[in-house]
């Protein structure tokens, strides 16, 4: 299912919540990433239906999502507040929900099973939710988006609360169901939560977009920002001389204890595709090369700024 956004704002008198977004989102895991009060929860409920755009169009697969009834039962929405009868166990609130979406109680109970098994809740299922950690209760909700088969999936700050074993088991659930051809959206403030899910990012903050697509893409659109590449090996006074012989080398920091000097280049794949030659003519020995800057934290930190 393919979500279109249009021109899309929303404001609340004079506070803009969202401004003037416009962005395709494709099947597969797809992460909002922004920090906290960027627009990315106002987002999250005006693409299911929640809230009424001030200006702007949603569309799923061509149909306009507000006030269409007939689009819901094809959505699941994890909320990042809880919303529960305390009450109620595990195992009535996920078989509740899927017979307000219209299943048998026979059907709503076979789901119900599949998807509290899948979160690794099923050996507390009858165990009342007020007496549930955050961890689980977090996955009591992951189970009842799940459980209907939605085509499309928002999740809003998923994999908070969860302890290593259950955000793993969450990531791999969320991995799972993107390859599987659904269309997920995750939001979250925690980068490398992200990176692990997918690496097709929407960068938001202050309700505006800064970025999307996947990390080389967007940093590769960041011409006017150095890329920081540190490089290990031995003949690092050679190296050194080689690389000041470059005009797109704008500066070296050398560490002579450790051997291995930080190179900042303003032409990234100049860089890239001279330096196996640099280091084959003058026979140095390359031990490792990364960059700091790509990754997904260098580059959220600079958009912002």
């Amino acid at each position: 299912m393919t979500v279109e956004v249009k021109q899309l704002s929303k404001w609340y008198g004079q506070v803009i919540g969202v401004n003037h977004l416009t962005f395709t989102i494709e099947p597969g895991v797809t992460g909002f990433l922004g920090p906290n009060g960027a627009g990315k929860t106002t987002l999250l409920r005006l693409l299911t239906g929640q809230l009424k755009p001030s200006q702007g169009t949603i569309s799923l697969n061509g149909e306009e999502v507000w006030n269409n009834h007939r689009l819901f039962h094809q959505i699941g929405y994890c909320p990042e507040q809880d919303v529960f009868w305390n009450f109620h166990s595990g195992w009535n609130f996920v078989v509740s929900m899927l017979r307000m979406q219209g299943y048998s109680r026979e059907e709503a109970e076979i789901r119900a099973e599949k998807a509290v098994e899948a979160v690794g809740m099923w050996d507390v299922r009858n165990n009342r939710i007020g007496s549930y950690s955050k961890g689980m209760r977090q996955r009591i909700k992951l189970a009842q988006i799940w459980a209907h088969d939605p085509r499309i999936l928002f999740l809003d700050e998923p994999l908070n609360g969860l302890d290593p074993i259950g955000r793993k088991s969450a990531i791999d659930l969320i991995k799972k169901m993107g390859a599987g051809g659904k269309t997920v959206v995750v939001s979250s403030h925690i980068l490398h939560e992200i990176e692990e899910m997918t690496d097709t990012i929407i960068l938001i903050n202050h309700g505006r977009m800064l970025a999307q697509g996947n990390i080389y893409e967007i940093r590769g659109l960041i011409d006017t920002h150095p890329l920081q590449v540190t490089i290990q090996c031995d003949n690092v006074n050679v190296l050194t001389t080689e690389l000041l012989g470059y005009e797109y080398v704008q500066s070296i920091q050398f560490d002579r204890v450790q051997n291995r000097l930080t190179v900042e280049t303003n032409r990234p794949d100049e860089f890239h595709l001279r330096l196996p030659r640099i280091l084959s003519e003058n026979k140095i020995n390359l031990q490792s090369l990364w960059s700091p800057d790509e990754n997904l934290d260098a580059i959220f930190d600079y958009l912002v700024r």
